[in-house]
């Protein structure tokens, strides 16, 4: 991995998703030199915590992603509930009320495939824990983009089927089966290289 390619880190997870997201983003800097966008599955309605409770064991800027900001190094973005969450080109966020994808919006397909078709080989996706297939089309774009894929072990996720379909879509050469301590270590490691 090269990681002055590397502009944006997107991720997508689901059932078990806080545990997974606490313990991959709480070891990063408060500097951090790259944005994070990622969706998790949520209720359409009523109350959502999720930023408030992730951003409460993150040194990050944790935030409902906004349609039209500009991302920026340090800040993790989160789909709100009922909309689907794209990237452009211009690396602004753009919300979407589009048709449900695998049942879900937000769903993971639709960020990792606009990623991939605006940033191409300057993503880095992770799919993690979770139930379903969502994440398993959009992390195979963003293979054939030239993007990095990592994937959560499987046996270490409290749902294994988004991991197991997104490691079925993508072929192993183009991607990396790791424990979350070992993604972990690659976003920190990743970050270095970019400060570097």
């Amino acid at each position: 991995m090269n990681p002055h390619q590397v502009r944006v880190i997107l991720f997508g997870c689901s059932a078990g998703s806080l545990h997974a997201l606490r313990s991959l983003f709480s070891r990063l800097p408060r500097r951090y030199p790259l944005p994070i966008v990622g969706v998790t599955h949520t209720r359409e309605q009523g109350e959502w915590l999720l930023p408030e409770l992730l951003g409460r064991r993150c040194l990050l800027n944790v935030r409902s992603a906004v349609d039209k900001e500009t991302i920026q190094p340090g800040s993790l973005y989160l789909a709100p509930p009922g909309y689907h969450l794209l990237l452009e080109r211009d690396e602004t966020l753009s919300l979407s009320m589009d048709e449900r994808v695998h049942g879900s919006r937000p769903a993971i397909d639709p960020l990792f495939e606009s990623a991939a078709d605006s940033l191409g080989d300057k993503v880095l996706a992770i799919i993690l824990t979770g139930g379903g297939c969502d994440g398993a089309q959009g992390l195979r774009a963003v293979a054939d983009a030239g993007g990095v894929c990592l994937i959560q072990d499987p046996a270490s996720a409290e749902a294994s089927s988004m991991p197991l379909m997104a490691m079925a879509a993508v072929l192993e050469k183009q991607r990396r089966v790791l424990s979350l301590e070992q993604i972990g270590t690659e976003l920190l490691n990743l970050g270095e290289g970019k400060n570097g």
